[in-house]
């Protein structure tokens, strides 16, 4: 579990690849990153794209740490294939969802893997929800209290909008990465029944608070 794995390192590389060159380059920036007016008119490439860009190396470094924390975990139990088809399907999928919730504000724009790792962060809870992580680094925590406590964050994220940070992208992300390994590993419905039920308990809410025109 301590060595990182090679597909690891080339999304790694492809991310530290891509983000400098739009650290260096303002037109490629631009041209690859998430912008709804854009993906309306057919750049769809963006999508995709804009899941390797990062705003500063912070960005970059914050979510490439994340990765490389989680990666192993969702490798080791369920295989590389799964692994890539977690990482680009919530990628995508956290796009997605915030074309959805934005689709009404053509000049709404973001960039960044978080989407994606937060799938895999998502996966590696559902997998092993009784690893311990560190809040701020110091205060252990179970995995599920800290994955539902951080969707519930971002549900409030969403729903208060007073910040600069991709909450949308990264919720529908780790709901990819959680409904993606379900499908991948169905086994995990019965040997985690109760943490599957418990890790779904924020997708719930933000169902309801739709619902009632809260979000």
């Amino acid at each position: 579990m301590n060595s990182i794995e090679l597909v690891t390192l080339l999304f790694i590389a492809i991310n530290v690849i891509v983000s400098f060159k739009g650290f260096q380059d303002a037109n490629f920036f631009n041209r690859y990153k998430f912008m709804i007016g854009p993906l309306q008119n057919g750049e769809r490439i963006r999508f995709l794209s804009s899941g390797f860009l990062h705003v500063d190396p912070t960005h970059l470094l914050v979510n490439m740490l994340t990765l490389y924390f989680f990666a192993n975990v969702v490798i080791y139990d369920l295989g590389v294939f799964a692994f890539i088809i977690i990482y680009l399907g919530s990628l995508i999928a956290g796009n997605l969802f915030s074309f959805i919730m934005h689709k009404n504000n053509s000049y709404y724009s973001a960039v960044g893997a978080s989407g994606a790792v937060m799938g895999v962060l998502y996966s590696a809870i559902l997998l092993r929800p009784d690893m311990m992580l560190g809040l701020f680094f110091i205060i252990p925590i179970p995995a599920y209290v800290f994955g539902i406590g951080y969707l519930l964050y971002t549900l409030y994220g969403m729903k208060a909008q007073n910040d600069l940070i991709g909450h949308d992208a990264h919720f529908g992300g780790a709901m990819a990465g959680y409904f993606i390994s379900l499908v991948l590993a169905p086994s995990l419905l019965q040997t985690n029944l109760l943490m599957a039920i418990l890790l779904l308990i924020p997708l719930i809410l933000l169902f309801f608070l739709k619902r009632i025109g809260k979000l």
